[in-house]
């Protein structure tokens, strides 16, 4: 028997059926994030107002080798009104002049205290022993923790809590708005929300306490003590380097509730300022991420199939990939006029979108490869789980 003769030979028929599925797979892969993402914009609102009481929080700022950021973090948290503040600054061992530019701040303002990190224990990430030691050395019940390169707007920290009694949650953040100077930084960073509003259910996190639905920002984070403590505080996660993912899961396990508000009024961030340092910051945080096992084939699936492959595929099928691909663009284009974010990135989506995708399968060879992520000079936890 001719072994040629076993395979179908192709026909016009096939070659159709083949092109409808494909089709309908990109259109898949581009609509259902779209669908949920704009369901999601009328429930991702700003916080509310001040209420008519002074809150008072305590505002928590790790710094480890911040001496470009940490003077304008101070004093933008100094501005702070409608709330009785502290803003506790933890040195975690800089060896540039991060303390010196606080103690500068302290003399002229007795609200800031700058206090030194003890020696980082064994199994422990930086950032969460520093937190957990901020949180020990906070006055007030109200513990408000804010990366070194956030400013918070004079009416962030009020809103902030004031959002924190009308969800009645325990732990509270959003995405401040992002500041970007290079391309890199134009076309990953925005992703962040069309990631956050294309792929949370809101309505299904508000309503369950499941770790699943866990979402926050590492850069804002505002929660009550007593549940704080109750959870384990950092030590929850104290070998994570994405805590804006840990954090809100370590607290739903233990029973909280977590929410998100829509931040970009409440405070600016610069996280990175070059394309070298984006990436380096990105791979840390995406094995705890997208890049997780279980999560980086569908994840890449999904995002190259629904945002990338549509303007590819528009030679092939030009109303499919066309719809797929002004779908994806779509949710960018609001991300501009709703969280002020770069146009050039917008209408560069897919390539922003395929740079994502390499850095998670960057972080995963470096995974398999045994080269643990690192920052700041420090190695992730050898060995260590991701909470």
């Amino acid at each position: 028997m001719d072994p040629r003769r076993t395979v179908p030979p192709r026909t016009p028929l096939t070659d159709s059926m083949l092109v409808v599925a494909i089709a309908v797979l990109i259109l898949a892969f581009a609509l259902v994030p779209a669908a949920l993402y704009w369901a999601n914009v009328f429930l991702y609102r700003p916080a509310p107002g001040p209420g008519g009481s002074r809150p008072a929080v305590s505002i928590l700022i790790p710094a480890r080798n911040e001496e470009r950021a940490i003077g304008s973090a101070v004093e933008a948290a100094l501005r702070s009104l409608n709330a009785e503040i502290e803003v506790v600054v933890l040195d975690d061992q800089s060896t540039d002049r991060t303390a010196e530019i606080v103690e500068s701040i302290r003399w002229r303002d007795a609200r800031v205290r700058l206090e030194r990190s003890q020696p980082l224990p064994e199994g422990w990430c930086g950032k969460q022993f520093a937190c957990l030691q901020l949180a020990r050395l906070a006055r007030y019940d109200l513990l408000l923790f804010v990366d070194s390169d956030v400013r918070l707007s004079p009416d962030g920290c009020a809103r902030l809590a004031a959002f924190l009694d009308q969800s009645g949650a325990d732990l509270v953040s959003g995405v401040p708005r992002q500041e970007t100077g290079t391309l890199a930084e134009r076309l990953v960073i925005p992703l962040i929300h069309f990631l956050l509003l294309g792929f949370l259910p809101l309505r299904a996190m508000r309503r369950s306490s499941n770790p699943a639905f866990a979402a926050g920002c590492g850069q804002l984070f505002l929660a009550r003590r007593r549940a704080y403590e109750a959870m384990g505080g950092h030590e929850a996660v104290k070998a994570s380097l994405h805590d804006g993912l840990t954090l809100p899961r370590a607290f739903r396990r233990a029973g909280f509730r977590t929410d998100l508000c829509d931040a970009t009024d409440l405070a600016t961030c610069r996280m990175y300022r070059s394309g070298r340092e984006l990436w380096r910051g990105l791979v840390k945080n995406a094995r705890e991420g997208l890049a997780a096992p279980g999560a980086l084939v569908p994840s890449t699936a999904v995002l190259l199939g629904g945002q990338v492959l549509p303007w590819a595929w528009i030679a092939v099928e030009p109303w499919s990939g066309l719809i797929a691909g002004l779908t994806g663009l779509s949710m960018r284009v609001h991300g501009v006029v709703r969280f002020q974010q770069s146009r050039l990135g917008a209408i560069l989506h897919p390539l922003g979108v395929a740079m994502l995708v390499l850095i998670q399968w960057d972080a995963a060879v470096r995974s398999w490869l045994g080269r643990p992520a690192g920052w700041k000079g420090r190695a992730h936890p050898a060995g260590a789980a991701a909470s």
